[in-house]
């Protein structure tokens, strides 16, 4: 399903492309509120709460509560933004920069164990950045108004 969005700027048309199949739609649905409750839930808010083996990670480390409390208000805030329409994208593409950085991490400070997390997880947040990339351009242009 193909849309256009004309632009305060511009009045060229600018396609906007959605999953074409309910099912797609289901899937990329479903799949958002999972990474959204992942990240904010499981992830986010024990480093929010200073849960021990958040802390323990951190403090190996060497980011210390800094650290834990500012990875931790991204993730839930990333998790949020992945729900909602205009953001999802954004959301999406930043946690791949997240889950990039978890990984050098994970490999070179944390001696591998788990590194391929964040390395999976980056394929379903690719495709959630690809197919609401128009909830982006939406975005573009309410903020230029």
């Amino acid at each position: 399903m193909t849309a256009t969005a004309t632009t305060a700027a511009a009045t060229t048309p600018v396609p906007v492309t959605a999953p074409r199949g309910r099912g797609a739609r289901i899937a990329l649905r479903t799949l958002r509120v999972l990474l959204a409750v992942f990240f904010g839930v499981a992830s986010g808010v024990p480093k929010l709460i200073a849960h021990p083996t958040a802390v323990e990670s951190f403090d190996k480390l060497g980011w210390g509560a800094p650290g834990m409390y500012t990875i931790g208000a991204l993730e839930l805030l990333g998790g949020i933004a992945l729900l909602l329409p205009l953001l999802s994208s954004l959301a999406a593409t930043a946690f791949i920069g997240l889950m990039a950085g978890a990984f050098i991490v994970t490999v070179t400070a944390l001696g591998g164990e788990n590194a391929a997390t964040p390395l999976i997880l980056t394929l379903p947040l690719a495709w959630i950045a690809w197919a609401t990339r128009g909830g982006t351009t939406k975005l573009i242009a309410r903020i230029r108004r």
